[in-house]
């Protein structure tokens, strides 16, 4: 199976950690009396942070009257944009962040009378350009459907953490570039998509905006993963907004992460393990269930590489969590995994 060439940093397990604290406390004010008004505040901010990291210059309130159906004066292109994105938002639910078929049929709705061959892969060269000139160039046109291929498979299989595997889909889908037009904003999207299969929220929480507040980060982010063809830089970078858009949009910041935190890394397919384990977890041990939950058949010399921990203090560590009933070990040293009770 192909795998995208990709990195985990310390900084990213610890970041993992986190969000998953977060997304609780998020869920719990998503289900609140205001939910509905929230929920449609985000989709405008979604909607309207995606474009402008394009070049679309409609304000907010501009964007919203669009949705409401109202008159907008604007230019007639950067309206259709907006009209295109609200249409392909509202397919959110339907989509299938897993199907190439269903990639296409965003995409067509996203571009409908933008560009000339809407839901079609390029058929020809392109290239990112910045203010210092062309900063990318896409591979050849003939290779995109096999590579699309190959990342929707790797997407498919592959055993990582839903975060970790929606950035590197973002950025992998950003290097291929398949469309003339609208990478961006479908790159975007889909990231939200699979992590929609984590949590259900991420349907309504505006990644874009933060984005959106910090444009040059995250060109630069894409640009230093590029130059050292791993995508980990990207990885750090986008798991920050996700945690930073958390927080804004649920007004509480949750300090002391890793003191009964839950263990809410989640494994793997997105499954949120334990709620409240009583115990104080530590950053360390923080990282330990991080790696864990991407990987359950990792040894304690592959944790203390990923962590730069000490292998006999790794030992120890997975001692306490063991005793206290946090992880369990099943099967031999060799062939069994970890359990995060």
């Amino acid at each position: 199976m192909y795998t995208p060439p990709f990195s985990i940093s310390a900084e990213a397990i610890h970041l993992i950690a986190q969000i998953s604290a977060q997304l609780e406390r998020y869920t719990i004010k998503l289900e609140n009396e205001h939910n509905l008004h929230l929920r449609k505040a985000n989709r405008i901010k979604t909607i309207h942070s995606s474009l402008a990291i394009e070049g679309n210059t409609l304000s907010e309130e501009q964007v919203k009257d669009i949705i409401n159906g109202l008159n907008v004066v604007a230019p007639l292109k950067e309206i259709q944009e907006v009209k295109n994105a609200i249409k392909t938002y509202e397919l959110y639910s339907k989509l299938n962040p897993y199907k190439v078929d269903d990639l296409l049929k965003a995409h067509e709705t996203m571009m409908a009378n933008l560009v000339d061959e809407p839901g079609q892969f390029r058929h020809k060269g392109v290239g990112v350009f910045g203010e210092k000139g062309c900063v990318h160039i896409a591979p050849p046109a003939e290779l995109v459907p096999t590579q699309i291929k190959e990342l929707f498979g790797w997407l498919k299989k592959a055993k990582d953490h839903l975060l970790i595997k929606s950035c590197v889909f973002h950025y992998e889908f950003e290097f291929i570039h398949p469309f003339t037009d609208g990478n961006g904003r479908i790159g975007r999207l889909w990231q939200s998509l699979i992590l929609g299969k984590l949590n259900p929220i991420f349907e309504f929480l505006p990644i874009e905006n933060m984005v959106y507040q910090n444009q040059q980060a995250y060109y630069n982010a894409i640009a230093e993963s590029t130059r050292i063809a791993n995508s980990g830089p990207f990885i750090d970078f986008m798991l920050q907004e996700i945690l930073k858009a958390l927080k804004s949009h649920q007004g509480i910041e949750l300090e002391n992460v890793g003191v009964n935190v839950g263990v809410n890394v989640g494994v793997n397919v997105g499954v949120n393990v334990g709620v409240n384990v009583g115990v104080n977890v530590g950053v360390n041990e923080e990282k330990i269930l991080a790696l864990i939950s991407t990987n359950n058949r990792i040894t304690a010399q592959g944790l203390a590489e990923q962590t730069g921990i000490t292998k006999r203090q790794i030992e120890r560590l997975l001692a306490s969590l063991k005793a206290n009933g946090i992880i369990k070990r099943v099967g031999s040293t060799k062939k069994g995994h970890w359990e995060i009770q």
